[in-house]
This record gives structure tokens, C-alpha cells and sequence, in this order.
């Protein structure tokens, strides 16, 4: 299972989907990546494969920071408390 976190301008929260198949995670990442090069202001909907019907739109210009990763084997672990510790070092610096 592949994870696609997004964090949101003015928060806190890490905003993830997951995706089955390594070409549809990356395909995804690469929908974000491109929506904000672009500059302007875009919704995008993404959708999640592992709860199926999960929906979250994203307006393009308020991400900050798009992270893919490859969930580990262990049993409840996810990649959000990473991505939030990551990036609150960085703030810090």
C-alpha cells in the first residue's frame, strides 16, 4: 500500500490517501506536484483505495508540502507522524 500525505497550509493536520498499486500512487503525486508548478489555484479530488468512498478535495495553492511513501509491514504504522516531525524540525531550523 502506498500512502500520498499532503499537509495544509495553516495546519496542523497531514491530509493521506492511499493508493494499491506503485503507478497509481505515483501518478497521483505527480496530479499534485504538477497542480502546483502550474500557480493557479486548482481543486483537485483525491480518493482513497483502502477506505473505499473516502474523498478529500484539496485547493492546490494551500499545500506546502506532498510526501509518497511505501507503507512498512508493521502493524499500524504510518508514515504522518514522520511527515509532521519532519517538518516541524525543519521549521525550527
Amino acid at each position: 500500500m502506498y500512502t500520498i500525505e499532503v499537509m495544509m497550509r495553516g495546519s496542523s493536520m497531514v491530509l493521506a490517501v492511499q493508493k494499491k498499486e506503485e503507478d497509481a500512487a505515483q501518478a497521483v503525486y505527480k496530479q499534485l506536484i504538477d497542480a502546483q508548478n502550474m500557480g493557479a489555484p486548482k481543486l483537485l479530488e483525491l480518493t482513497c483505495d483502502k477506505d473505499e468512498g473516502k474523498k478529500v478535495t484539496v485547493l492546490t495553492q494551500e499545500m506546502v508540502a506532498v510526501q509518497l511513501s511505501e507503507k512498512a509491514g508493521g502493524a499500524g504504522q504510518s508514515g504522518a507522524a514522520n511527515f509532521f516531525g519532519m517538518s516541524m524540525s525543519a521549521e525550527s531550523k
